[in-house]
């Protein structure tokens, strides 16, 4: 009882102040919204910037991001922004630098306006932290360089939004149509790109590549903002490959070298830093890094355009995670457009109800203060709006969600065609890349028999050094022996002197004995005188033989030291020989002992070198095994390819004669004529395409490499055909009953033959049955109808003028179309055939003919719609026939002019043919190239001469006619140039001629000067008389006496 009560006193003051509350909360709900907004902004702007070392976390920087959009500028963000210590902290100035990345991408355009006052400032951060040389310091000095380039990028070019993502017509509109414009927008994209580059690289050096710091907190916080370096990255590459192209295409090649060597650098960098950064853990989850092609582009050849792919950077889809999913924050699921204050009396009044009648303790209805109804309706009305409102933003919010992630998937299937685009042209070039290893695999080859032949050389001198070593080896085994007998004969020597001594001193001894005996024989002598005078005499005797024995001892004796003296000389000259001959022995050794080690070194290199050619040559084996294998994958996909694009080929070409078929049926069809001519037309030329249908078939059947002749013969067979059964009824309408059945039932029969043969064609076991016998029978059965219901009689009438003059224009324009498709014929053949040199002349002569038919064909148009005025200006009440009647001798000559311009680009298109062959001269091209400009000169002077000054169409005549003029010089100027690289110039060579040769060979060419000059004059005399003759045949054709005589 006590809580009624006390409830009874509390709620009559609450509901008063509820009502005071509403009033005050609407009026200040404006205020409120703001704070709100710039709490939630500060609040998550300090979250995204602080001070510690990790990434900044995705849902802050989309809230800044957001913030920007919701402001229509960087106000708040610049005001928060200022009061952080940006200066003394290098970590919360690094993150800074990428949040503020982040907002002039993808936030709001005036960011960029707004942040450009704040530049001195960043200049000024960035050379206070260009004075560190490590750390986030000289990190957040280029970052800060790198930001304050993509403003002054973005004011100077403000087509270009701040992700940098332009279609190919804007980048054309930023230039303005201007090549200066384009050559200092690529400049500026250079300087840009630059800046870009030095970030990534230092960036790159400032980590330890060795660990895998892209899964550490401090390295994720230096590697998260080069994702929006690799963003602008890919877009400035790409950019900058389209206006080189565009550069090169206006101007001369050398004045474009710097920057060509400026891209080709940067190239290497970025490819290299893409490579690098697709191999991070960090980046794999949060991007999808594109690689850059093999090699450069060649601005040089203008197709290669056609073979650049544009580098898509994916960014997949954010998977839920616990941080994703409490993205938005309880402030910002608060709807700011209701105050506090009713979201306050919405739940009382959910609590207490809100109806004044039956609430028992409304005392103010019994005190007789009851709501009216307008207030309960309005009431009722502000919550079903409010009720509304917050089920419109859910319904936002995911749409939203829904866009995003179908923006998502759009993007990686985009990055999925160009990733397979990318895949292709990498297939093939690793193709041409086997293609060029095996190439030199096969020099590698020649190399190694070249080599062994060397090898085998090399033995052959070591087998001949061998053998001198052999015979080195017996020499020395002779001198060996010879020393040996030598020293025989020196001990022999010796030993003979030692006897000689021995005889010497029994020589003495017997000398002194000899005088013993004389002594004693004297003192004998002297004892028996007397007795022994007979034995002294016989002493005597013996004492002479004796002395005449020592003399001839003593000569023994002298002879054998002359000989001794002989042998020693002897000895010492062996000795000094066998000294030499010990030197030179050594010599050979060491010279042996080299090339052994020589031998062994050799040998042991040929062993290596075999041993590392027989591994080459199994790798090299393995991956041309690979290569085949991938080569037969790659042609039967190719195979299939070509089978799908020739079976789409064929469904669009039945769907283009059934369209055909269904139109003559519709009875719109009934009030649509046309003639037997025209129908004859469309017939023939159906049946030349039947011909060019089956020729194709059989090149593809050949090699299965012809599909695309064969969908172009297709494509065009279908329209032709669909083109005479449409024009085959609109004729049926203007011939009486039983003709006009009979055309009908042709036209019927012709379509369903051809998709008859069409769907042959569609499958492919019954493609090389394929037959066209009865189609052409159709269209034979159109095309004798057609000529049956054509006018009689050869002479041509007054009256059919007006047809002939659109016949004529009809056929020159049917002449100029074929001589365009006879140029991509030649022209598909020169690159099948010819190469190098003659196959670029033969395509720039080939392209500036295309171009002058392209001219022509305009010009003709041209020609068409000013006749169509000049008749519907001039002819009154009269119809075209006799306008045409009345002005014959203007008809005449429009028809002149228009046989004269069809036979000119036949002729040309047939010289041209001979020139492509080497079978024609590059002069015949020349003039039949003047001779076009002539023919379209006298169909302009045709057209003109009866046309209003101040006609639009006769504007676009003469600009025709100027742009046929500038063709022509285009095909003559191709021409020269042409001829000048394939005739080859002989060099002049008089060195080791005499003076009188020199002499005579001057005579010589004197007169053959004075031939040619004479033979030049008689041939311009003759072209003289041609013209002039032409001239009087053209006015007695064309009636200009007569006009002369009636005038």
């Amino acid at each position: 009882m006590d809580r009624v009560k006390s409830s009874m006193q509390q709620v009559p003051n609450a509901i008063p102040k509820a009502l005071i509350r509403r009033t005050t909360g609407a009026a200040n709900s404006l205020e409120v919204e703001k704070e709100n907004f710039e709490r939630s902004q500060a609040v998550s702007i300090n979250k995204a910037i602080n001070i510690q070392e990790v990434a900044v976390k995705e849902k802050h920087a989309r809230t800044c991001i957001l913030g920007t959009h919701h402001e229509k500028g960087a106000h708040t963000f610049w005001a928060a922004v200022n009061r952080l210590p940006l200066s003394s902290n290098a970590v919360l100035c690094w993150k800074f630098c990428h949040v503020f990345h982040k907002l002039l991408r993808d936030g709001h355009p005036n960011v960029i306006k707004d942040s450009m006052r704040n530049k001195s400032d960043l200049s000024d951060m960035s050379r206070m932290w260009g004075h560190l040389s490590e750390g986030y310091g000289k990190l957040c000095s280029i970052y800060l360089k790198l930001l304050i380039t993509k403003m002054e990028f973005h004011i100077k070019n403000p087509r270009f939004p701040g992700n940098l993502q332009m279609s190919n017509r804007q980048l054309d509109e930023a230039g303005e149509s201007d090549v200066n414009n384009f050559f200092q927008l690529t400049v500026e994209m250079f300087d840009y790109l630059e800046c870009e580059l030095n970030l990534f690289l230092n960036v790159f050096s400032s980590l330890d590549m060795s660990r895998s710091v892209s899964v550490t907190a401090a390295g994720q916080c230096r590697l998260a903002p080069l994702i929006q370096v690799i963003l602008d990255s890919s877009h400035l590459y790409d950019y900058t490959v389209k206006l080189l192209f565009k550069l090169h295409s206006c101007l001369p090649a050398d004045t474009l070298q710097g920057h060509r060597d400026r891209f080709q650098e940067q190239f290497k960098k970025l490819k290299s830093l893409f490579y690098r950064s697709s191999n991070l853990q960090y980046f794999k989850r949060l991007i999808q890094i594109p690689q850059l092609p093999e090699n450069p582009p060649n601005f040089l050849r203008a197709s290669a355009l056609s073979e650049h792919i544009s580098p898509v950077v994916v960014i997949p889809a954010e998977a839920s995670s616990p941080e994703t999913e409490h993205m938005v924050e309880t402030e910002d699921l608060v709807d700011t457009d209701i105050p506090v204050q009713a979201a306050v009396e919405t739940q009382f009044d959910d609590l207490f109800g809100n109806s004044a009648a039956t609430d028992p303790f409304n005392f103010n209805s019994q005190n007789g203060l009851r709501k009216d109804d307008k207030d309960r309706v309005i009431e009722q009305l502000t919550r079903e709006i409010q009720a509304l409102k917050e089920e419109l933003e859910s319904f936002k919010l995911e749409s939203g969600r829904l866009c995003q992630a179908l923006r998502g998937r759009v993007s990686e299937l985009e990055a999925e065609l160009a990733e397979q685009s990318h895949l292709r042209m990498q297939a093939l070039g690793e193709s041409e890349f086997l293609r060029a290893e095996l190439e030199d695999l096969r020099r590698v080859r020649e190399d190694t028999e070249k080599e062994q032949r060397s090898l085998t050389e090399i033995e052959r001198k070591a087998q001949a050094n061998e053998q001198r070593y052999t015979k080195l080896k017996e020499k020395y085994s002779e001198l060996v022996q010879s020393h040996a007998d030598l020293l025989r004969k020196n001990a022999e020597v010796t030993r003979q002197m030692t006897v000689a001594q021995a005889a010497q001193d029994e020589v003495e001894a017997v000398r002194r004995e000899m005088q013993e005996k004389v002594k004693a024989t004297q003192e004998a002598a002297d004892k028996q005188e007397l007795d022994q005078v007979q034995q002294l005499q016989e002493l005597q005797r013996e004492l002479l033989s004796s002395r005449a024995e020592l003399d001839g001892l003593r000569d023994t004796v002298t002879s054998s030291q002359q000989s001794s003296e002989e042998l020693a000389s002897q000895l010492s000259g062996l000795e000094a020989q066998k000294a030499e001959l010990a030197q030179t022995l050594s010599e050979k050794e060491e010279e042996l002992t080299g090339l052994g080690e020589q031998l062994e070194h050799v040998q042991s290199v040929l062993t290596n070198e075999r041993e590392s050619g027989v591994k080459a040559a199994e790798v090299l084996q393995n991956q041309l095994n690979e290569k085949e294998s991938r080569e037969q994958v790659l042609e039967s996909q190719l195979l299939a390819t070509r089978w799908a694009a020739l079976q789409g080929a064929v469904e669009e070409a039945e769907r283009i004669v059934q369209d055909s078929l269904t139109q003559i049926d519709d009875p719109a069809h009934i009030s649509c004529t046309s003639s037997a001519d025209y129908l004859a037309s469309r017939c023939q030329a159906s049946l030349v395409c039947v011909d060019r249908l089956h020729s194709a078939r059989d090149v593809y059947l050949a090699d299965h490499t012809g599909v695309s002749e064969l969908v172009r013969a297709l494509t065009q067979l279908a329209h032709l055909v669909g083109d005479t059964i449409v024009q085959g009824s609109a004729t049926s309408h203007m011939v009486p009953v039983e003709q006009a059945d009979a055309l009908s039932d042709s036209v019927k029969a012709c379509g369903a033959e051809t998709l008859a043969l069409l769907g042959q064609l569609k499958q492919e076991d019954s493609l090389a049955a394929a037959d066209s016998t009865t189609l052409r029978g159709a269209l034979g059965a159109i095309l004798a109808t057609a000529e049956t219901l054509r006018p009689k009689g050869l002479e041509l009438q007054q009256g059919e003028l007006g047809d002939l003059v659109e016949q004529e224009m009809a056929a020159t324009s049917a002449a100029v179309e074929s001589a365009a498709a006879r140029i991509e014929e030649m022209l598909n053949k020169s690159r099948a055939v010819d190469s190098g040199i003659k196959m670029e002349v033969n395509e720039k002569i080939l392209a500036s003919c295309t171009e002058l038919m392209q001219a022509i064909k305009v010009l003709v148009l041209s020609s068409k719609d000013l006749q169509r005025d000049i008749v519907e200006s001039g002819r009154g009440a009269a119809s075209m026939k006799e306008f045409y009647v009345k002005n014959s001798r203007w008809t005449e000559g429009l028809i002149s002019a228009s046989k004269a311009v069809g036979w000119g680009a036949t002729v040309m298109v047939d010289a041209a043919d001979l020139v492509v062959q080497g079978k024609g001269k590059y002069e015949e091209l020349m003039v039949c190239s003047h001779e076009i400009a002539a023919s379209t000169a006298q169909l302009v002077a045709a057209s003109k001469v009866k046309a209003d000054k101040d006609s639009t169409n006769l504007v676009r005549l003469q600009r025709a006619s100027r742009g046929v003029t500038q063709a022509t010089a285009g095909v003559v100027a191709s021409t020269k140039s042409g001829k000048s690289q394939i005739e080859e110039k002989d060099t002049m060579d008089f060195s080791s001629m005499t003076l009188t040769q020199i002499k005579r060979q001057e005579m010589d060419s004197q007169v053959q000067v004075l031939e040619l000059e004479t033979k030049l004059q008689r041939e311009r005399e003759r072209l003289g008389e041609l013209r002039k003759k032409h001239y009087e045949l053209a006015g007695v054709a064309e009636g200009w006496g007569e006009e002369e005589g009636t005038g």
